[in-house]
C-alpha cells in the first residue's frame, strides 16, 4: 500500500506542478506565451506521461474524484479512496509550495489567483455559481465515463492513457473561462492555499462538484457499458490495480 501512495503522491505532484504551473509560469509569458491552449496541452500531457508511469503501481488516478468513481464503479476497494486522498492532496499541495517558490523569485512578483479555481468574481470569465457547478458535474460525469470505457477490456489495448490524457485536454479547453477548470479536488486545493484571493472561500464546490460528476458518470457507465461480469484487462498496466 505504501508504494501505492508514493506513486499517487508523485503522479499527483506531476500533474499539479506542470498543469497550473503551465498556468502561473508561461502561459502569458511575454510575446512568446503559451496561452489557454498551452495549459491545456501540459495538463494533458502530463496527466498522459504519468499514467503510463504509474498506472500499473496504483492504477494512476491522482485526483480524488477519480478514486471515488472508481470504486462506485466497482473497480476499486472503498476502504482505499481515503489514504489515496490524502496522498493525492499532500502531492498537490507540495506541488502548489514548490510553484509559489520558483514563482516567488521574480521581482515584483505577486500570486493573484495562481491558478486557483473560482465562480463569481474569481471565475477567469465571470461565470457564476451555477455555471461552475454545472460545468464541473458534466464535465467530471463525461471524463470519468470515458475513463471507465477506456480502461474496460473490450477498449483497445494500451489506449487509454492517451485517451484520458487527450480527454482532459479537450476538457481544459472548454472549461478554463468557467472555473479554470478543477474537475479535481486535489489540485483545487493545492493551489488554493497560495492564492492571494479568496480561493479557499469557495474550495468547496471543487470537492462537491468533481465528487457529484464522477458518481454520476460510475452510474451511467454501469448502466451503458457493463454487461454482466465484464471488468478492466488485468493484462494492462494502466488497469492493473484499480480493482486491487
Amino acid at each position: 500500500m505504501n508504494r501505492k501512495l508514493a506513486a499517487e503522491f508523485i503522479g499527483t505532484f506531476w500533474l499539479v506542478f506542470c498543469g497550473c504551473g503551465s498556468g502561473i509560469l508561461t502561459a502569458a509569458f511575454p510575446q512568446v506565451g503559451i496561452g489557454l491552449a498551452g495549459v491545456s496541452l501540459a495538463a494533458g500531457i502530463a496527466l498522459m506521461a504519468m499514467i503510463y508511469t504509474i498506472g500499473g503501481i496504483s492504477g494512476g488516478h491522482m485526483n480524488p474524484a477519480v478514486s471515488v468513481g472508481l470504486a462506485v464503479a466497482g473497480r476499486f476497494p472503498a476502504g482505499h479512496i481515503l489514504p489515496y486522498m490524502v496522498a493525492q492532496v499532500a502531492g498537490a499541495t507540495a506541488a502548489g509550495a514548490v510553484l509559489y517558490l520558483i514563482a516567488s523569485g521574480k521581482a515584483g512578483f505577486r500570486p493573484g489567483g495562481f491558478a486557483a479555481n473560482g465562480y463569481g468574481d474569481l471565475s477567469p470569465g465571470g461565470y457564476s455559481l451555477t455555471a461552475g457547478l454545472v460545468s464541473e458535474v458534466v464535465l467530471m460525469a463525461l471524463f470519468l465515463f470515458i475513463i471507465l470505457g477506456s480502461t474496460h477490456r473490450r477498449a483497445p489495448v494500451d489506449v487509454a492513457p492517451v485517451v484520458i490524457g487527450l480527454s482532459l485536454t479537450a476538457i481544459n479547453l472548454v472549461s478554463i473561462p468557467v472555473t479554470n477548470t478543477s474537475l479535481n479536488p486535489a489540485r483545487s486545493t493545492g493551489v488554493a492555499f497560495f492564492a492571494e484571493t479568496a480561493a479557499l472561500s469557495q474550495l468547496w464546490l471543487f470537492w462537491l462538484a468533481p465528487m457529484l460528476g464522477a458518481v454520476v458518470g460510475a452510474a451511467a457507465w454501469r448502466l451503458v457499458g457493463e454487461s454482466g461480469a465484464a471488468q478492466a484487462d488485468p493484462t494492462l498496466a494502466l488497469k492493473a490495480n484499480l480493482r486491487a
